[in-house]
């Protein structure tokens, strides 16, 4: 199906306007629309601007609140435990992330908590935030339960992304983004725009059989654990998948498992549920409580290199970093636009109708 090429400083201006519009502040409307532009300009699609119209949707519904006080519960010099009074997750991460690395300038590491929240949209967005600052990052969260546990039918777990981005000096910093599922629901979603199926090993049928339909969500079927089957170590994945929901729903004061509140607004949200909202974790190393800087960056560039010289399977496909498709993604899209799915370019086009504002119909 058809693409749409938008210069991303036309998708961005057009997304402030659309958040201020419905009660944002300029300054939340800006952090939004950086978080979504930042998902589209690498690549990952699944959370960018195809996201708006959901984030309108549970603002409309009272789920999410489009004047939020957020504020810190309980701290110490090292940590923080934030209530995000059901901000956006691309605002209230972007609260966090400040905090941590302020506690992290002060002390050396941080370790920072968000409840009552909601989807934050790539981890790599806020994890990344440290880098300029001489630090590594790190940023985890719970979301809705799509996944079923290894060996089980039933959802209990978000895909549960976590991301750990290490600065370098000469080379592209190392951004590790990854699901704890063996494909994010996004990906199903991009799938279904495109009417194709999907590899075997991310999803299976409400009877627990695999499947590579991609509306198997929409039948109760669920997302598959990394790893996808029990040979291969599903029990890996669903490990990795109940930590960041231990820290991000269970430390933090947030709803875990099949608690956690839905990312559309039409399901509801489970009654006498233990915590408040989504939860976030945030985490943050300043490089030099460690070591000298220049030492650090010498050996993380020579990692890198190192990393980057090993012998490829097939000459003509290079051995990547983690983090380095995504980094080319937005070199590239910076310079030539961002394409959209003719779906997802209509569903903004209806937005812009619907708040009488102009910039995204491409005449």
């Amino acid at each position: 199906m058809e693409e749409i090429i938008i210069p991303s400083e036309k998708l961005h201006r057009f997304v402030v306007q659309v958040f201020e519009h419905v009660g944002f502040s300029v300054d939340h409307a800006t952090e939004s629309a950086d978080a979504l532009l930042d998902a589209d300009l690498r690549g990952i699609d699944s959370h960018g601007v195809a996201r708006l119209s959901g984030y309108l949707r549970l603002l409309e519904s009272g789920r999410a609140n489009a004047k939020p006080n957020i504020y810190i519960t309980r701290e110490t010099p090292s940590t923080a435990n934030i209530d995000a009074d059901l901000a956006l997750g691309l605002v209230s991460g972007t609260y966090a992330m400040q905090v941590a690395i302020q506690k992290a300038k002060n002390v050396g590491t941080s370790w920072v908590t968000v409840h009552n929240s909601n989807h934050f949209g790539i981890a790599a967005h806020h994890a990344m935030k440290a880098l300029p600052h001489d630090m590594i990052g790190i940023a985890m969260t719970n979301a809705s339960p799509l996944v079923a546990p290894a060996g089980s039918k039933q959802r209990m777990l978000g895909t549960n992304p976590m991301c750990f981005a290490f600065p370098a000096h000469n080379q592209n910093p190392v951004v590790v983004d990854t699901a704890t599922s063996a494909a994010a629901n996004g990906k199903l979603e991009i799938a279904q725009r495109k009417n194709k199926s999907v590899p075997k090993g991310w999803v299976q049928t409400a009877d627990g059989e695999n499947t590579t339909d991609a509306n198997a969500l929409k039948n109760k079927g669920s997302l598959l654990p990394l790893g996808s089957f029990e040979e291969l170590g599903y029990h890996k994945g669903y490990a990795l998948g109940a930590v960041v929901d231990i820290f991000s729903g269970v430390l933090g004061g947030a709803n875990f498992g099949p608690f956690v509140p839905p990312f559309v607004s039409f399901l509801p949200v489970l009654p006498n549920a233990p915590g408040k909202g989504i939860g976030h974790i945030f985490g943050v190393i300043r490089v030099d409580a460690f070591q000298e800087l220049d030492d650090y960056y010498k050996n993380m560039d020579l990692w890198i290199e190192t990393f980057k010289k090993s012998t490829p399977i097939n000459i003509e496909k290079p051995v990547l970093i983690p983090g380095e498709p995504e980094h080319n993604n937005a070199e590239y899209r910076m310079l030539y636009g961002i394409p959209l799915h003719k779906l997802v370019y209509d569903d903004l086009v209806e937005i812009g109708e619907k708040y009488d504002i102009e910039g995204i119909r491409k005449e």
